[in-house]
């Protein structure tokens, strides 16, 4: 089986964002806007089967794997994170995980939902 991931096929463009920890005033921090850590070119690849993807359909979101190029920015990301199309703001990812399928830190392979609360 041939390896069909490449450059080519990061058409996206996202922005990875993270919330700002800032102070309340009283000393406590507290949880800020969101704040843009990493962009990315990017491919997004929707989850089409699977008795968990079709549910997630059904109840208006969709899962997508967001694959982009590692590095030491982007090895960062965690489920606390959102991922934002810089082309169309008001579309919005919700991150659930991340891996990296080569095991050589090469590619970042994100798990997202879109159409969920962040």
């Amino acid at each position: 089986m041939t390896d069909t991931r490449g450059a080519g096929k990061l058409r996206e463009k996202l922005l990875f964002q993270r919330r700002a920890i800032v102070d309340d005033g009283m000393g406590n921090e507290q949880s800020g806007e969101w704040e843009t850590k990493v962009t990315a070119a990017a491919e997004l690849i929707p989850l089409k089967g699977g008795e968990a993807v079709l549910a997630a359909r059904l109840a208006g979101t969709q899962p997508y794997i967001i694959r982009i190029r590692s590095c030491a920015a982007a090895r960062d990301v965690t489920s606390a994170w959102r991922a934002v199309d810089a082309r169309k703001p008001s579309r919005v990812f919700n991150i659930t995980a991340a891996v990296y399928p080569d095991n050589k830190n090469a590619w970042l392979d994100i798990m997202a939902t879109q159409g969920v609360a962040t």
